[in-house]
C-alpha cells in the first residue's frame, strides 16, 4: 500500500481536452462534431440521418475531466473501498457490466442492470426509471446507496481531505478551493462521464455521406429499423437513437421476479406502470444482457420481443399503458436479423478512454472486470454465479434501483 501511495503521489492531470473536444478559452473542453452542423426539428435532436444533436452538456476544464476519470475507477469512493465506478459501468462493456442485474455492495444483486454511460451528455433523465434529472445528480443514488456503494457524504468527504493526492488534485482541478467538498466531486465525475461520446461509428460515416461505410445488408435493416412497420426508430430515433423518454413497453421480468413498477414511482402516475427509459442503441452489442433486469440474454431475443404482439408479456391482472408505437409488426425472421446487423453498425469505441494504472488513493485498479465483481472477491467465483442462477433472489429492501 504504502509504494501504490508513492506511485499516486506522482499522478498529474492531463492539460489537454479528450479526444473530440477542442479547449476554448484555455480552459473550456467544448465538443466538436460533424452533427453540429445539422439542423433539427424543434431543436429536439430528432429527424432523419442528418440531423442536429439535442442540447448537451459540456465545458469542464480538461483537469476536472481527468480527475473525474482518476475518482471513477477508484475504488475509495465505496465504503468498504473495493467497489468502483467501473465496477458496474465497465469500458470493455460498453460502460454497463454484463450482468442482467447489477451486483451491489457486499455481493448483493441489484433489481435492474446498470446502463451505459455512453452519451450521457446529452441526457434529461438518468436511471432506469428517469428519477435524476442531472449527471450530478446521479452520481449520488450509487455512493450513497446501502446497497451499491454504501458511502455518506461525511465518510467520503473525510476519507478524499485526508489523501493527500487527491487535496493536490482537487486544488489543481478548482484553483482556489481550500478543501473538497461534495460538489466538486459530483462535478468531476459528472465531467468525466458527459466527456464519454460515441458518435463516429460507420453507421455514423454513413449519415455523414460516406455509403460505402455500410454493406447491403446492414442498409437493409436500416431501412427496416426505420420502416412504419418495425417503428424501431419512433423511439430509438437518430443520431443518439433514443428520444430520452419514458415508455412502457410491457417487458416481462426474470422469472421469479416480482413486477417492476419502473417510472410509476418517480412520476407518481399509475399510466407508467412498467415505464422505462428508452436506452441508446449506441454500442448496444457490448451491453447485454437486455432491459431494464436483463430478461434477454442475446440482442436477437430483445429484437424479437416487439415482434411478438402488443402487451403479450403483461402479467394476467395487470393494467399498462403500452406505448402506442407497440404492435404486431409481423416481422419476418430474416427481418429481425437484419435489424440485428444494423444495430451493431452502431458500434463506436474511438474515444474510449484510457483506464489509469494507478489512482490516488493507492488503491488497486482493476484493469479487467470480470465476472467475479470487486465486491465479490471475497467469495468464491462459483458462489456468485449460483447467485445469478437464482431468478427468485431477494432483494435488500435498502436496495437503490437503477
Amino acid at each position: 500500500m504504502i509504494s501504490s501511495l508513492i506511485l499516486a503521489a506522482g499522478i498529474t492531470l492531463s492539460a489537454e481536452c479528450p479526444r473530440g473536444f477542442e479547449l476554448v478559452g484555455g480552459s473550456r473542453c467544448e465538443l466538436r462534431t460533424v452533427y453540429q452542423f445539422y439542423d433539427s426539428l424543434q431543436n429536439r435532436g430528432v429527424g432523419g440521418t442528418q440531423t442536429s444533436l439535442p442540447a448537451h452538456v459540456d465545458g469542464y476544464s480538461p483537469q476536472q475531466i481527468d480527475l473525474g476519470r482518476y475518482l471513477f475507477f477508484d475504488p475509495i469512493l465505496s465504503a468498504n473501498q473495493v467497489q468502483s465506478c467501473a465496477s458496474c459501468h465497465q469500458p470493455d462493456k460498453g460502460f454497463s457490466d454484463g450482468h442482467g442485474r447489477s451486483v451491489g455492495f457486499d455481493g448483493e444483486l441489484l433489481p435492474r442492470s446498470a446502463p451505459t454511460l455512453w452519451n450521457s451528455a446529452f441526457l434529461d433523465r438518468f436511471f432506469w426509471d428517469g428519477r435524476a434529472k442531472t449527471l450530478e445528480e446521479q452520481a449520488k443514488g450509487p455512493l450513497y446507496a446501502a446497497a451499491e456503494m454504501n458511502n455518506t457524504p461525511e465518510a467520503l468527504l473525510q476519507r478524499l481531505n485526508a489523501n493527500d493526492n487527491y487535496r493536490r488534485l482537487f486544488s489543481e482541478a478548482f484553483p482556489g478551493s481550500k478543501e473538497i467538498v461534495e460538489s466538486n466531486v459530483l462535478t468531476v465525475l459528472a465531467a468525466f462521464q458527459a466527456s464519454l461520446i460515441s458518435l463516429n461509428s460507420r453507421y455514423d460515416r454513413y449519415a455523414h455521406g460516406d455509403h460505402s461505410a455500410l454493406n447491403e445488408e446492414e442498409i437493409a435493416g436500416m431501412n427496416v429499423f426505420r420502416s412504419f412497420v418495425a417503428r424501431c426508430s419512433e423511439c430509438h430515433t437518430p443520431p443518439l437513437f433514443t428520444n430520452n423518454q419514458i415508455a412502457v413497453i410491457g417487458t416481462p421480468e426474470p422469472e421469479g421476479m416480482e413486477l417492476d413498477i419502473g417510472a410509476e414511482k418517480t412520476f407518481g402516475t399509475s399510466v407508467l406502470k412498467g415505464g422505462f427509459k428508452v436506452p441508446t442503441l449506441r454500442n448496444i452489442e457490448f451491453t447485454g444482457p437486455y432491459m431494464h433486469s436483463g430478461v434477454f440474454p442475446t440482442l436477437r431475443e430483445a429484437t424479437e420481443f416487439y415482434n411478438k404482439g402488443r402487451g403479450h408479456a403483461v402479467p394476467n391482472g395487470v393494467e399498462m399503458q403500452i406505448h402506442w408505437h407497440i404492435w404486431e409488426p409481423d416481422l419476418k425472421e430474416e427481418e429481425l436479423d437484419l435489424i440485428v446487423s444494423f444495430m451493431k453498425t452502431l458500434s463506436d469505441e474511438t474515444f474510449k478512454p484510457e483506464t489509469p494504472k494507478q489512482v490516488p488513493s493507492g488503491l488497486a485498479v482493476l484493469a479487467d472486470v470480470q465476472e467475479s465483481s470487486p465486491a465479490l472477491d471475497a467469495k468464491s467465483k462459483s458462489e456468485m454465479q449460483a447467485k445469478h442462477s437464482k431468478s427468485d433472489q431477494s432483494i435488500p429492501k435498502t436496495a437503490m434501483r437503477r
